[in-house]
């Protein structure tokens, strides 16, 4: 009869503790985002969505976003699905690369990039003391958008480099040819980052 092979030093246990933990700081930061007016404005026409890494993350599939992004509803952020590992390709991917160079930072959100929100945001962080980084998406080199995945790889790369080998607190790119320019806020948790970015919206909001 073939045994069942018993877990080595609570492996699998402390794996779905971290999975848990993740999911459930996931929720939270859901719940305080859809009572934010304020950042309802900074939703982009592709959409914002969330996402939280796991400590030890490879892939996509160690990446929690939210299912069908967030959206607007009646002036509110409404999220479409509930978190999940896997639900996001495009930022998870940003947090992986992101993770490479400082593993800290596990969690990202995106909101609106123009050029006049543009403008207020390097005022922002300048008063702030926030780094912020950027990236020129029209600059970008024609072999890196054939390849699968070597654009995020580029795009981060830039970002670092325009803050001197750093991870920035908030990082834009400029719109390319089918590209809507978009922000994305970086931290350490799904909560952390929404606390931050519902300030940023507020303080939009109030000084615009």
């Amino acid at each position: 009869m073939t045994k069942t092979k018993e877990p080595v030093c609570g492996m699998e246990v402390d794996g779905k503790k971290a999975r848990d933990l993740v999911l459930g700081n996931m929720l939270q930061a859901v719940r305080m985002l859809k009572e934010s007016r304020s950042f309802a404005l900074l939703i982009p026409e592709v959409r914002t969505n969330l996402v939280y890494a796991l400590p030890d993350a490879k892939s996509k599939e160690d990446v929690a976003g939210i299912d069908g992004r967030i959206t607007v509803v009646n002036g509110f952020p409404k999220a479409s699905g509930f978190p999940q590992f896997g639900a996001s390709s495009h930022m998870a991917r940003l947090i992986l690369e992101i993770m490479k160079v400082n593993p800290e930072m596990r969690a990202g959100i995106n909101f609106i990039y123009n050029n006049d929100f543009g403008k207020w945001l390097k005022e922002y962080c300048k008063e702030n003391n926030l780094l912020l980084g950027c990236v020129d998406r029209s600059k970008e080199p024609e072999e890196r958008k054939q390849k699968e995945g070597d654009s995020m790889v580029w795009k981060v790369a830039e970002v670092i480099r325009s803050v001197n080998g750093r991870v920035p607190d908030i990082a834009y790119e400029t719109g390319a040819v089918g590209k809507e320019p978009v922000s994305v806020l970086i931290g350490k948790s799904a909560v952390e980052i929404v606390e931050r970015v519902i300030k940023l919206g507020e303080d939009y909001v109030k000084n615009r």
